[in-house]
C-alpha cells in the first residue's frame, strides 16, 4: 500500500470553550474534531458568537460566489494581523474592498504576468543555485522555499533581488514576525470595541511597525521615481500609477504601504508553504519526482514564458499538493442577515467558517481524499471537485487577486529546482502539518540534497 503523505491528529471528543482556545493557539488543524471530514455543516457555540463550519458545495457557492456582499470577511481573525497589514485588501469589506481592488487588479490581469516572468525565472535560477551548493547536505526546506518565493515577490514588485540591502532586512524581520504572530488575538473570541487595545505581543508590534517602516521606504523611492519618469515597469510602479476609474484616484502612500504588506505576507508566506510541501511530496514519492524532472527538461535557458505551458505534469502535482495542503487552512465570513442553512437557523453576526484543509480532504466528495494523486487533475474529479470544492486562492469576487500568478510562481520553481537536483526524505524526520499564519510543519521540513 502506498504511503499516505502526513497529517495532522484530529482532536479527540469534545472540549470546553477554554480548551478549545488553548488547542487553536497551538494548531489550527489538530484542534478540530475528525467529523469535519465528512459533515456537511457543524455548529460551533461560545457565549458571544455562533460559529458554523461549511462544507458543502452548494453552501460555499452561496457565500462566495452568489452573495459575497452579504458575507463580507470577519474582522475576528484578522484582528492579529492589522498591526502588520493595516487596512490592506485583505482585511477591507464593501466600498474601501471595492476601491482597492479596482487599483490592484489590472496589476495582475492579461500580459502583465507575461511581463513578470523574467523577474521570476531570474529568482528560479537564483534559487537552484542556491539550493545546489548544499548538495550532499540535509537541507531545512522551507527556509529554502521562504528564501525563493520572497526574491519572486521583491523582483516582479520592485525589480530589486532579495540581496538587496532593504529587501534582505525586510525578509529578516518577516520571518521574525512569523514566529512572533499568533493566528489568535483575544479579539478573535471576545466581541471587542475597535478603542479597546487588543493587547499585542511586545515584539509583534515592533517587528510590525519595523516591517511597515521598510516597506515605506520602498514605496517612497517608487513614488519619487515615477515623479521623475524613472521608474521600472513592474508591478509596483502599475500599481501606484493606476487611477480609480470611479474616482479618479490613486493610493496614498500609507494605502500602498497595507497592500505591499500583504503582498508580501500572501504572495510570499503562502508561496513558500506550498512549494516546501511540494518538494517534500517529491521526496516521498521518487517517481513522480522522475516524471517532473524529466518534464522540466523542456525548460530552455532562455526564460521564454510559453515553456510554462510545458509543464502540464508539473502544474497536476502543485495543484494536488494545494490540495493536500493549502496555504490557507480556513477563511472566516460574517453573516449580515439572518440565514438558515441546511436546518440550522444562522443568526445576524454569526461566523462562517471555510476551511480549505477540510474541504479538500472530504470522504464525501474526494476519491482517497488523503492520498497523493496528481493524475485526478486529468479526470472526471477535475472538472467536478475540482470547480465545486477546491479553494487553495478562495472563489468568487474575492478570490485571491494573485491566484494566476501563484500558480506560475509555484510551477516554475518546482521545475527549475528539480530539474538537476533530487530530494530525498531524512530518515526520522517526516514534518507534521500545523497551521498558524499558514500551513507549515512543526519542526521544519528537512530534505537531502543531490545531483541528479
Amino acid at each position: 500500500m502506498t504511503e499516505l503523505p502526513p497529517k495532522p491528529k484530529a482532536r479527540e471528543g469534545r472540549v470546553s470553550l477554554r480548551q478549545y482556545a488553548k488547542l487553536f493557539r497551538q494548531d489550527i488543524l489538530s484542534a478540530q474534531p475528525a467529523k469535519l471530514y465528512h459533515a456537511w455543516m457543524a455548529e460551533f457555540r461560545t457565549p458571544f458568537f455562533r460559529s458554523f463550519l461549511i462544507n458543502q458545495p452548494e453552501l460555499l457557492k452561496t457565500v462566495l460566489k452568489e452573495r459575497p456582499m452579504d458575507f463580507p470577511k470577519s474582522g475576528r481573525i484578522s484582528e492579529g494581523l492589522r498591526p502588520l497589514l493595516g487596512e490592506s485588501v485583505f482585511l477591507t469589506n464593501g466600498e474601501t474592498w471595492l476601491r482597492q481592488r479596482r487599483i490592484i487588479d489590472p496589476a495582475f490581469e492579461g500580459g502583465r504576468l507575461r511581463d513578470t516572468y523574467p523577474a521570476m525565472w531570474q529568482a528560479s535560477l537564483a534559487a537552484q543555485k542556491r539550493l545546489a551548493a548544499q548538495v550532499g547536505q540535509e537541507v531545512e526546506i522551507e527556509e529554502i522555499a521562504s528564501h525563493a518565493a520572497a526574491d519572486v515577490i521583491f523582483r516582479t514588485l520592485f525589480s530589486i533581488p532579495i540581496e538587496d540591502e532593504i529587501a534582505s532586512e525586510v525578509f529578516r524581520e518577516f520571518r521574525a514576525y512569523q514566529r512572533s504572530q499568533p493566528i489568535l488575538n483575544v479579539a478573535a473570541f471576545l466581541p471587542l470595541p475597535r478603542w479597546m487595545p487588543r493587547f499585542f505581543r511586545r515584539d509583534t508590534k515592533a517587528a510590525a511597525k519595523r516591517i511597515r517602516g521598510l516597506i515605506r521606504q520602498l514605496t517612497d523611492k517608487r513614488m519619487g521615481e515615477i515623479q521623475a519618469g524613472t521608474s521600472p515597469d513592474d508591478l509596483a510602479t502599475k500599481i501606484m500609477t493606476t487611477k480609480d476609474p470611479e474616482t479618479g484616484e490613486t493610493f496614498t502612500s500609507e494605502e500602498m504601504v497595507d497592500q505591499v504588506a500583504i503582498f508580501f505576507l500572501a504572495g510570499h508566506e503562502t508561496s513558500a508553504s506550498a512549494l516546501a510541501w511540494a518538494l517534500y511530496l517529491m521526496a516521498l514519492y521518487p517517481d513522480w519526482q522522475d516524471r517532473l524532472a524529466d518534464e522540466a527538461q523542456s525548460l530552455g535557458l532562455t526564460g521564454a514564458f510559453s515553456e510554462v505551458s510545458k509543464l502540464r505534469l508539473t502544474r497536476d502535482i502543485f495543484r494536488e499538493t494545494l490540495r493536500l495542503y493549502p496555504p490557507v487552512p480556513m477563511m472566516v465570513r460574517e453573516a449580515t442577515c439572518p440565514e438558515q442553512f441546511r436546518d440550522r437557523k444562522v443568526p445576524v453576526g454569526a461566523q462562517i467558517v471555510l476551511s480549505p484543509w477540510h474541504l479538500h480532504r472530504h470522504d464525501r466528495i474526494w476519491s482517497d481524499p488523503d492520498a497523493f494523486k496528481p493524475e485526478r487533475w486529468q479526470g472526471e474529479e477535475a472538472k467536478t471537485c475540482g470547480r465545486d470544492a477546491y479553494l487553495p486562492f478562495s472563489a468568487g469576487p474575492r478570490v485571491c487577486t494573485g491566484a494566476g500568478f501563484a500558480m506560475v510562481e509555484g510551477v516554475l520553481l518546482l521545475a527549475v529546482l528539480l530539474r538537476d537536483l533530487r530530494v530525498e526524505r531524512v530518515p526520522g524526520k517526516d514534518p507534521i502539518p500545523e497551521a498558524h499564519l499558514t500551513v507549515r510543519a512543526r519542526d521544519g521540513i528537512w530534505l537531502r540534497v543531490s545531483w541528479r
